[in-house]
């Protein structure tokens, strides 16, 4: 799959909006390992495999087939940063680093929440990425 619906991406980030405000508001670190499960398993075998997208997939249905998509590409860089920020979440809580754990967790949150909203930091990130990438390649090749 080259392109993913909309709506199967804001199902995700919705899934973990909530999920984080949950396990923060509830002080829950595992809860948090729960949602490193889910998108880890997302990422290693595609959306279809998300949880948030399996469960919203039948409400969706009917909205997907005329809905705008985003690249595979660009939810898979999203999604491995986002896994950083939970693995990051993690790591903290097992050094007994709560505050930076529940920090690490909420700035994924944060991060999904502006995506919602319109705003995505991901990708902003992904282009800069890009731009720096090729600058590299035209350099190496002067």
């Amino acid at each position: 799959m080259k392109e993913i619906p909309i709506p199967y991406v804001r199902s995700n980030q919705t899934g973990i909006v909530v999920v984080l405000l949950i396990a923060i508001g509830l002080q829950l670190p595992w809860l948090i390992a729960a949602l490193w499960i889910i998108q880890v398993t997302g990422l290693i075998f595609g959306p279809k495999a998300n949880l948030f997208i399996r469960v919203a997939r039948p409400f969706l249905t009917r909205y997907v087939a005329s809905a705008q998509t985003e690249a595979a590409e660009l939810q898979r860089f999203n999604n491995s940063l986002g896994v950083g920020f939970l693995t990051f979440a993690l790591l903290s809580f097992a050094l007994s680093w709560s505050v930076a754990g529940y920090v690490f967790a909420g700035m994924m949150g944060a991060a999904a929440l502006a995506a919602i909203l319109g705003y995505c930091i991901g990708c902003t990130l992904y282009f800069q990425f890009k731009q720096f990438r090729a600058r590299q390649r035209l350099n190496r090749g002067s």
